[in-house]
């Protein structure tokens, strides 16, 4: 047997773990030292009471005590990966009701940081304690920081070359201004066969753009409960968006008020304990102030954030997505600015944005880039979406 062979007793330990609880006992194996603590980490959340089942089986559960919660949550940040830990936390605040005691500090402290954190943070910022305010903000930071590394130079990058190409002019004084692609696509009729060449008649460059404010960037974000993860992502990408002097950005938070927070864009952790997730959703009310902000509709790209589902008047809503478009404004609608798989969004209120040329669609983050970029050259952002992984 070579050395990295299983054997059957390595099996029946595996079977141990995966089944848990009742079903387990049938293996016939016991878990001893480390593989005994990652089983109880694991029936703390998934186990019968994690399940809701009723009290019958084995079940460690968490109970309501914050030490015996920080010892879990030190026992699956050493057993498991970054990744899983963050997935174990959610469903423990989902399935067990967790979300009290994450108003201690201590816990707070010994949390994977993420963005489902964030947002039940969030959700929770009107009842957070002061002495767990700082706890809370340093988790914020701290995902803040991880986006902006991850996100920040690509969106930088996208938005400036669709700047650059927009300003594209028809005689380059240098060779490195010079659009060769397009400038051989217009010249194709001046191929000359005997030199296996073509003689551009006239040549289409990138022009030099001016070091003022070029396009207007409004984003318009649903903070109701179920946009938690799209306001965290939709809050950074802001951020990074108003640090571009080529760019006015701003960003308008809504549920069935509306609160403007561009003034907070250069703190997005700030910017963030201004939003105010829950509540109902009236984005109508939302666009009648986004279009007040606008001054130069066919400069402007207005990115709507919603699950587009209506609490106030369909009508108005749809009236104002009509102005803003006619008025040449480009308009995007968002169902979802996040990693979390195909959302839940009202289907017949996307189709009837379409119709009126806002395109809407799911977005990833590291997607947000290029729709950023096709936006600001005005690209069919129909075709684009096709492309975008959680449409797929």
């Amino acid at each position: 047997m070579s050395a990295g062979a299983e054997t059957g007793e390595d099996r029946m330990r595996r079977w141990r773990m995966v089944l848990g609880g009742e079903a387990a006992e049938s293996t016939g194996t016991a878990l001893t030292g480390d593989d005994a603590k990652m089983d109880a980490a694991l029936e703390a959340v998934y186990g019968t009471a994690g399940r809701g089942g009723g009290r019958r089986g084995r079940s460690a559960g968490l109970g309501a005590s914050a030490p015996q919660v920080a010892r879990w949550l030190g026992d699956i940040r050493a057993f498991f990966p970054s990744t899983v830990v963050q997935i174990m936390q959610k469903d423990a605040v989902e399935r067990l009701d967790l979300t009290r005691l994450l108003l201690e500090p201590e816990l707070l402290e010994a949390v994977e940081p993420d963005v489902h954190l964030v947002g039940t943070l969030l959700s929770l910022n009107q009842v957070l304690p002061e002495r767990a305010r700082d706890s809370a903000r340093a988790v914020v930071r701290t995902v803040v920081r991880r986006l902006e590394e991850r996100l920040a130079q690509r969106i930088r990058s996208a938005v400036d070359g669709a700047l650059d190409r927009s300003a594209r002019r028809r005689r380059p004084r240098r060779v490195s201004e010079v659009d060769w692609n397009r400038t051989i696509r217009a010249n194709l009729r001046h191929y000359i066969p005997s030199h296996r060449t073509v003689v551009p008649e006239h040549l289409i460059g990138y022009g030099r753009r001016r070091r003022t404010v070029e396009r207007d960037i409004v984003l318009c974000v649903d903070q109701s409960g179920s946009m938690a993860a799209s306001v965290v992502h939709a809050g950074v990408l802001g951020a990074v968006l108003a640090s571009m002097p080529t760019l006015r950005t701003s960003l308008v938070a809504f549920d069935t008020s509306v609160v403007d927070l561009t003034d907070r864009l250069h703190d997005p952790v700030d910017l963030l304990f201004g939003t105010q997730l829950g509540g109902g959703t009236d984005i109508g009310r939302a666009l009648a102030y986004c279009e007040r902000l606008i001054t130069r509709p066919r400069d402007t790209v207005l990115v709507l954030i919603s699950d587009l589902y209506e609490g106030g008047v369909r009508a108005e809503m749809l009236k104002r997505v009509a102005a803003l478009t006619s008025a040449g404004t480009q308009v995007v609608a968002l169902t979802a600015l996040s990693d979390e798989g195909a959302p839940a969004f009202d289907r017949a209120n996307a189709a009837a944005l379409a119709a009126l040329g806002a395109p809407a669609f799911a977005c990833t983050p590291d997607a947000f880039p290029d729709l950023m970029a096709a936006a600001i050259e005005r690209r069919d952002l129909r075709e684009w979406s096709e492309r975008t992984p959680l449409d797929r």
